[in-house]
């Protein structure tokens, strides 16, 4: 348009979106449309890292977690600059970059692969990036705790929004599997079972879950929430974890299936993904040194509405993530 009233529109909104003013279907999909930093030398002056983990060679039910990466990065180009609720702005509060996948190269052997998500989240903390992962399978949790208990030198506490409790035993002779990751990582001395709590709980796996309760962790099952109420369930959580560290995981099957049909364990009955905004919007403030998203099952979805659920949740993380190092940088003023 030459001239007029709407000459200047597309400089206003090139400010206004920055890098990332291009169609949302065009280019190559990243985390959030951020810039791709997959090399350890281009990490510098990153303050949050969105990673891949695409391996789900610890599921026990459906397989298909592997292609969770790539579908919520795809549905990730559809999330904006400001948490309308919040009036969050994380672009503005905080350096984000998708630092790529983990490669894995023990596809086959479990323990290998363990070790070496672990050795990349040792790299990515050392390095003074907050993490924030899109999986890949529950099992993932495990190496990205040890990582970031290592790093700091003491456990960290835990929220975590699940339909299971994944503090399972051994099953068919190995420790390292999806439903059993918190359990392993108390025993590691990397998680801190009387700051941990688990919201969402239900379903036929009841029997599993003893560690949960012998070793003291918080158990928020579904029923409750719901007698609960969202404030109360918020409320709870923050009294748990307190002001210490914190790492938040999101399963995508503690939605009910209705919202998350692509996952490898759905159950029936669970929160919305209204509520769960809701839950994590209530987080803010607290000492978040690290979150994912995990369990989203591309050949098991419906018209992408579970990796479209799973990237909003990374995003509403994201947003804490930002507003804790806005706080701290004083950047929330200024923006």
């Amino acid at each position: 348009m030459a001239g007029g009233q709407g000459a200047d529109v597309p400089d206003a909104r090139k400010r206004a979106w920055g890098a990332v003013y291009k169609p949302r279907y065009s280019g190559i999909a990243t985390f959030m449309r951020q810039e791709l930093r997959e090399k350890e030398e281009d990490w510098a002056g990153v303050e949050i890292g969105l990673i891949g983990v695409p391996f789900d060679g610890a599921v026990t039910n459906r397989p298909g977690a592997r292609h969770g990466p790539r579908a919520l990065r795809e549905q990730s180009t559809l999330m904006g600059r400001i948490n309308h609720q919040t009036r969050a702005r994380p672009y503005d509060w905080a350096s984000s970059a998708d630092l790529g996948d983990v490669m894995i190269e023990g596809v086959y052997e479990l323990d290998r692969a363990i070790g070496e998500i672990e050795a990349h989240y040792a790299r990515v903390v050392a390095a003074g990036v907050m993490p924030l992962t899109g999986g890949g399978d529950h099992s993932i949790t495990l190496p990205i705790l040890r990582a970031i208990a290592g790093h700091r030198g003491g456990p960290v506490g835990l929220i975590h929004f699940d339909a299971h409790c994944d503090t399972g035993p051994e099953l068919f002779g190995h420790k390292h599997h999806h439903g059993g990751p918190f359990k392993v990582a108390v025993e590691d001395g990397v998680l801190d079972p009387a700051r941990t709590i688990q919201i969402g709980i239900r379903g036929p796996a009841e029997a599993l879950w003893d560690f949960s309760y012998s070793s003291g962790m918080t158990v928020i099952h579904i029923e409750e929430l719901y007698t609960m109420g969202l404030a109360g369930v918020v409320e709870k959580a923050r009294t748990v974890v307190g002001d210490g560290p914190v790492y938040v995981s999101f399963d995508v099957d503690g939605m009910d299936p209705v919202y998350a049909p692509g996952t490898g364990t759905p159950e029936v009955g669970g929160f919305t993904a209204y509520e769960a905004q809701q839950m994590l919007r209530g987080l803010r403030g607290l000492d978040i040194v690290g979150g994912d998203v995990v369990e989203v099952s591309p050949p098991f979805d419906s018209a992408n509405v579970t990796s479209l659920n799973g990237a909003q949740m990374m995003w509403e993380i994201m947003c804490l993530m930002a507003e804790k190092i806005g706080r701290a940088n004083g950047r929330l003023d200024a923006s």
